[in-house]
């Protein structure tokens, strides 16, 4: 059991720093830092666009419209900080 939960952690941490990521690469993409036509960078937007926005698409549905702010992945980086608590506080002293 504590093998599963170590897992689903790394999974947690890693799916952090592709919402962090994706942020900081649609914020370059913004202020066109990147070059949008290199393949490259458009396969890397697109990676991370397909990460990410299964996730962040149900927020902003439910979100209100704050204009050019997108405020999804700090809602979506609070849940799982959420879950990541939930896991060492409730889950891992049941698996000891």
């Amino acid at each position: 059991m504590l093998a599963v939960l170590n897992v689903i952690l790394i999974a947690l941490n890693l799916y952090t720093y592709v919402i962090i990521a994706a942020a900081i690469f649609s914020w370059l993409y913004a202020f066109n830092v990147v070059n949008p036509r290199n393949q490259v960078v458009a396969m890397i937007g697109n990676t991370l666009y397909q990460l990410t926005e299964p996730l962040l698409r149900p927020i902003r549905n439910v979100m209100p419209n704050l204009g050019g702010l997108d405020l999804s992945p700090i809602v979506l980086l609070l849940g799982i900080i959420l879950i990541e608590q939930i896991i060492y506080i409730y889950l891992i002293p049941i698996a000891f």
